[in-house]
């Protein structure tokens, strides 16, 4: 096996894999009863003997890395390697490399995109008017959803929406039931946090909750433009599916240590805030509040 392989499939550096081959060669001519002394061997080797006897750092800035990496994943469980590299300013091929060498993996679950009761509807009316989009301002597109998350043999469900831009949870609504005043609350949410601006476009899926009539015509009445995923087909909404799939992830998978409701719709919450405020998307290379607040300075220093 040449020094290359050998470095890549055992993770060591050149030095250390010229320095194994060389004790794999000594033990062998000692069984051979062939006396060689170190210097001997590395001259016939034509290695250099500084290279033999260099103790190579990488090993121990290696592991202070992996406790740093450790002590953000204590707080953030769910980052992989790109937003842990974000989190210590560092190149993510180090992180990752530092992640495989201690197998260090993030909590993640398994993502479930499929809606098949989507595919029981007729097609929606509404065309997809974000695809291929990218928004360019605060508050020009929404996107929403709704998911469940069950609790004690109960169901609570959760709809939210977001700024396509900032991407930012701009409204939220939890009920134990999905209705339309499911989604009508977190539409009203939004337009509490944004001064009732409403955006240009709202997308969703097709969902009875999104086709019913009171949805639509708020819409209308307030000259938004409607636009819809086609039917079976989730991956049109996936900014919703993406944070749905880390929100869970972050909440906590086992939903039932909560001891009461008020506990779960709590930390429901505290971790949408978490992500508005604290979590690095990794996009945007920062939280989605902090990188509003960038573009709305950045505005005014060009005014000024």
């Amino acid at each position: 096996m040449n020094l290359r392989k050998q470095k890549k499939r055992q993770g060591l550096s050149r030095v250390e894999v010229k320095k194994k081959i060389v004790t794999s060669i000594t033990n062998y001519l000692v069984l051979k009863a062939v006396k060689f002394t170190n210097n001997q061997l590395i001259k016939l080797l034509g290695l250099a003997k500084a290279s033999f006897y260099y103790q190579d750092k990488q090993a121990s800035r290696d592991e202070q890395l992996k406790e740093q990496i450790l002590s953000v994943l204590n707080l953030n469980p769910s980052y992989g390697h790109r937003r842990i590299a974000l989190a210590l300013g560092i190149g993510k091929k180090r992180a990752r490399r530092v992640m495989k060498k201690y197998g260090i993996k993030p909590y993640k679950r398994k993502r479930a995109w499929k809606k098949r009761r989507d595919l029981r509807r007729p097609p929606a009316v509404f065309a997809n008017l974000v695809k291929g989009q990218c928004p360019l301002v605060p508050n020009y597109t929404w996107v929403s959803d709704f998911t469940y998350i069950r609790h004690q043999q109960r169901y609570i469900y959760l709809a939210t929406f977001m700024d396509l831009f900032t991407r930012e949870i701009v409204g939220w609504h939890i009920s134990n039931r999905h209705t339309k005043e499911l989604v009508l609350k977190a539409l009203l949410d939004g337009f509490k946090t944004t001064n009732f601006k409403p955006p240009r476009i709202i997308h969703s899926d097709q969902g009875s909750e999104y086709n019913c009539q009171d949805y639509i015509n708020s819409l209308d009445y307030l000259k938004v433009n409607i636009s819809m995923s086609k039917k079976g087909s989730p991956w049109e909404n996936g900014y919703q599916e993406s944070f749905y799939n880390n929100f869970k992830t972050d909440l906590g998978l086992e939903f039932d240590r909560f001891n009461s409701l008020g506990e779960l719709v709590e930390a429901i919450h505290q971790t949408i805030n978490y992500y508005n405020h604290q979590r690095i998307h990794t996009t945007l290379k920062m939280s989605p509040n902090q990188f509003k607040q960038n573009y709305y300075l950045n505005c005014l220093e060009k005014v000024v």
